[in-house]
């Protein structure tokens, strides 16, 4: 046979060598290959160099985080011909035959599939024998699936291994390991890896295959690994393969923006077109939290995400039109939705329920989405009043300065002229407040309000009815009260508050306890308020009454010595008293005339 027959048969053997996987092809080698893992790494190398070797490690941590790779560089470490500062030289024929997984030094034994009692027992039984190289390492992967019978099977030959054999037990859910095995070995936590390391690797192996994958599929393959190496790994190995990202993970952009335009009937369009394109219900259900989640660090905390180009901006504008409360309530829904999804039935019909409810404002009755809609209410309440007051003829964006102020008290009652003049005031009529045929006349308002000796502006006459007719009065005394209750304001002159009472006879006797009546206004606006009484002529205008109380008539005709309030024996005194009484006994209580 010519040369030319050796060498075309070398080709064809070399063609059809298969295909490795990427995240098989580049698996580490040594320890410091391992990212991620800074403080496994560290204890491990100082262990080999030094010669502290434990006789039994514990890795624990999510899948695709390094736990098997580190038990085989350390296999490689502990046989190294040539190590280098507890690093294995990679290039002994201990290292190379750990590499190729022929060496007799290094038994893997998967606990998923040799669980039972009988697999430890074969193990444990040929623990003491010896092999060519320095140290024996037996490596369990998935140790918590382990019998109780196996694992303590295993239990004393684990303490007390002969000296030249090593366990390192692999799991992902330590808490599922024996408590007994747990004790007897050095426990090490494998974490997720971050996403900007991640990133870092994926760009290294896309480099060293020489793979044609743009930075977007590198993103897209950070997001689908979620920490895990090998997770990402194989997606940007399928994207390699496929040529786009379509294959790895679905197309959601339709499906979040029928939540954000709240078309339910959207929603239900864009889940039947990715089922029909293989996508289950529970994939597509975590793939849209995730989109959620993304969309959520974007509106909170820009760097945590790991959406890049034109997928970030896309969720940037989606969580806007969304919001943080519908994006929080959005993902509960969903979380929750994934737990019932693996008791049902039917799946899909979890899955649309939900997105339809959060489509669709209406059919949610959780307290959440019941505050949401309240929330949109009152922003549309307090949109529609700002325009109406911006377009009132007059208005401008600040209070003018014959505004009155509004109540404290939300809760508070207005008085009947206050009423009054509010409704006045929107039909755009300009409010009577007085009768022409007082005996003093009524100036003008001043432009600017005076200020009072408390050294705060005077309150205006709407305020003093308003505070008046509300609680003021009430709080007077039995008789005080009785002595004023027919009385009103009629206007406010400079610093002086103007009180005008039915008839001379109130005069002398409301005089008397003027100086109480000054100090109820006084502690009430904060600033010291003075009073001047005078009489309404008959035939003007009825004084506006902000209470229940009887009025006790019209004394004017009796002189001050004929008319005496004070004395039990008058009948309109004593009526008033008695009545002022009743109302105290009995708060909220009215009288009914018949």
């Amino acid at each position: 046979m010519s040369s030319s027959a050796f060498e075309t048969s070398g080709a064809a053997v070399e063609a059809a060598e298969p295909f490795v996987s990427l995240y098989r092809r580049f698996r580490p080698t040594k320890l410091a290959e391992i990212r991620g893992q800074p403080h496994v790494v560290q204890a491990l190398r100082g262990a080999v160099a030094e010669g502290r070797v434990a006789h039994a490690y514990l890795f624990s941590g999510p899948r695709g985080t390094g736990k098997t790779s580190a038990a085989r560089v350390l296999a490689k470490a502990l046989n190294c011909a040539n190590p280098d500062r507890g690093e294995p030289c990679g290039g002994c024929d201990s290292c190379v035959a750990i590499a190729h997984g022929t060496s007799l030094d290094v038994r893997e034994l998967d606990a998923a599939s040799n669980s039972g009692v009988e697999a430890m027992r074969d193990l444990v039984s040929h623990a003491a024998l010896a092999t060519p190289g320095r140290w024996k390492l037996y490596i369990v992967d998935e140790v918590h699936m382990l019998s109780t019978a196996a694992a303590n099977a295993l239990l004393k030959t684990l303490e007390e291994p002969p000296p030249h054999v090593v366990f390192v037990l692999a799991t992902t859910d330590p808490q599922k390991v024996p408590l007994t095995v747990r004790s007897r070995t050095q426990h090490f936590e494998f974490r997720l890896i971050g996403s900007e390391t991640l990133r870092e690797l994926v760009a290294w192996v896309r480099d060293e295959a020489g793979l044609d994958l743009d930075d977007n599929a590198l993103a897209m393959a950070v997001r689908r690994g979620r920490g895990s190496a090998r997770d990402a790994l194989s997606a940007l190995d399928q994207m390699a393969s496929s040529g786009s990202a379509e294959g790895v993970r679905p197309e959601l952009g339709g499906l979040v923006d029928a939540l954000c335009d709240e078309d339910p009937g959207q929603a239900l369009v864009a889940v039947a077109s990715l089922v029909e394109a293989g996508w289950s219900p529970q994939q597509l259900a975590s793939e849209v939290v995730d989109d959620l989640r993304q969309a959520f660090l974007l509106s909170l905390a820009t760097e945590l995400a790991s959406a890049s180009g034109p997928e970030r901006d896309r969720l940037v504008s989606q969580a806007e039109r969304l919001g943080l409360a519908r994006l929080v309530r959005a993902m509960e829904a969903l979380g929750l939705a994934q737990v019932d999804m693996r008791e049902a039935p039917d799946a899909r019909v979890v899955l649309e329920v939900t997105l339809v409810r959060l489509a669709h404002s209406e059919l949610d009755s959780t307290v959440d989405a019941l505050a949401e809609r309240l929330a949109r209410v009152e922003e549309a309440l307090a949109a529609r009043e700002t325009r109406q007051r911006d377009t009132r003829p007059g208005s401008s964006a600040g209070p003018t300065a014959g505004s009155r102020p509004a109540p404290a008290d939300p809760g508070a009652r207005l008085a009947i002229g206050a009423l009054r003049r509010q409704r006045a005031e929107q039909t755009g009529q300009a409010a009577q407040t007085s009768g022409p045929d007082l005996v003093e006349h009524r100036e003008p308002r001043p432009a600017e309000p005076a200020v009072y000796p408390g050294g705060g502006p005077a309150p205006d006459r709407d305020a003093l009815v308003a505070a008046w007719g509300d609680h003021l009065l009430r709080s007077l005394p039995a008789r005080a009260r009785a002595l004023y209750s027919s009385g009103r304001f009629v206007a406010v002159d400079g610093a002086t508050a103007v009180f005008a009472l039915p008839g001379s006879g109130y005069l002398r006797r409301c005089e008397e306890v003027r100086p109480l009546v000054e100090d109820t206004l006084g502690a009430h606006f904060g600033v010291a308020v003075a009073l001047r009484l005078v009489v309404d002529e008959p035939g003007s205008a009825p004084p506006e009454t902000t209470t229940s109380e009887p009025d006790p008539g019209d004394p004017s005709d009796l002189g001050d010595d004929e008319y005496d309030p004070g004395d039990p024996g008058e009948p309109v005194e004593r009526e008033s008293l008695a009545h002022s009484r009743l109302l105290e006994a009995f708060p909220g209580a009215e009288e009914v005339s018949d």
